[in-house]
């Protein structure tokens, strides 16, 4: 890493919106890049409210009773693992992402299908194995999941089983942090799902007109504009490495203006970057559109 990449974000504090080793790894590269982390957790995962009905699907999984098992996040990994879920050799297992793939690789799933370009619902079923055809599957996902995955598997002529894996909650920011966002200290936001542009939207809103906010993916910007948040980068892939490289490149173009416009932008209302343009035509316009991120 070059000084100057390693600079890049010296002095800014940036919110990071999820705990856990996401975001703890999250920290950790913005401390490579001399920024400052402010880890302040805006959305939790709670058990389902019909355990049963989970159980029961659970157990038709592990008894052969499904052709395929579909994962969208991560956090459905936890809820198998807690459940101690074997899936049988029979039974295929498609991860909507790259992240998604890890988790169920790191828990001792093996994974025999993941869409090579967006990692979305949609994109899982647009890249869909066409040889196969037919048979039950399970998705597993939160509560407010919108119908894409279900409905576009059912199109391909599946019979698909949706349940309740667990419920999205929000989390209550700690006023200082807030107070921290309102006064401007906190310089950039990182928003890595829909539920957490409506949190803070919610909690945070309206934003000082310098915080930067900085969105995983299109369907994330979208939701955070819907939401009513200001977009100024959009990731260009979906990971955590690609979101922190997306506010460096960003801040290394301010400062670039801030010299040749001696000294009067940084403190200014920052402007979209070139990957918000970029990514336009990937952000879905219709109201009710369907989410194609990995995470709610």
């Amino acid at each position: 890493m070059s000084p100057r990449r390693r600079k890049a974000l010296e002095g800014w504090r940036v919110l990071v919106p999820r705990g856990g080793k996401w975001g703890d790894g999250v920290a950790a590269a913005l401390r490579a890049h001399s920024a400052i982390p402010v880890i302040a957790p805006l959305i939790n995962f709670a058990s389902t409210e019909d355990p049963s009905t989970l159980a029961d699907s659970l157990h038709e999984l592990e008894t052969g009773e499904f052709e395929w098992l579909v994962v969208t996040s991560a956090t459905t990994v936890d809820v198998l693992v807690s459940h101690r879920t074997k899936v049988p050799s029979g039974t295929k297992i498609a991860a909507v992402g790259e992240t998604t793939a890890a988790a169920l690789l790191l828990a001792g799933y093996t994974v025999d299908f993941v869409p090579e370009g967006d990692n979305s619902a949609r994109g899982l079923v647009r890249e869909w194995p066409r040889v196969v055809a037919g048979g039950r599957v399970l998705v597993p996902q939160s509560e407010i999941a919108e119908p894409t995955l279900v409905a576009g598997l059912t199109s391909l002529g599946f019979d698909v089983d949706f349940v309740v894996a667990y419920r999205t909650i929000g989390v209550r920011v700690a006023e200082t942090t807030a107070a921290e966002v309102a006064s401007g200290r906190i310089r950039a936001i990182l928003v890595t799902s829909g539920s957490i542009a409506r949190q803070v939207a919610a909690q945070l809103a309206p934003l000082p007109p310098e915080t930067i906010v900085v969105c995983i993916g299109p369907r994330t910007a979208f939701d955070a504009r819907a939401a009513g948040l200001a977009v100024h980068i959009i990731a260009e892939s979906r990971s955590a490495e690609s979101l922190i490289e997306g506010l460096v490149d960003y801040a290394m173009e301010l400062r670039d203006a801030d010299r040749h416009d001696g000294g009067a932008l940084l403190d200014h209302v920052p402007l979209p970057s070139r990957r918000v343009a970029a990514a336009q035509s990937a952000v879905p316009t219709a109201p009710g559109a369907p989410r194609t991120e990995e995470t709610p």
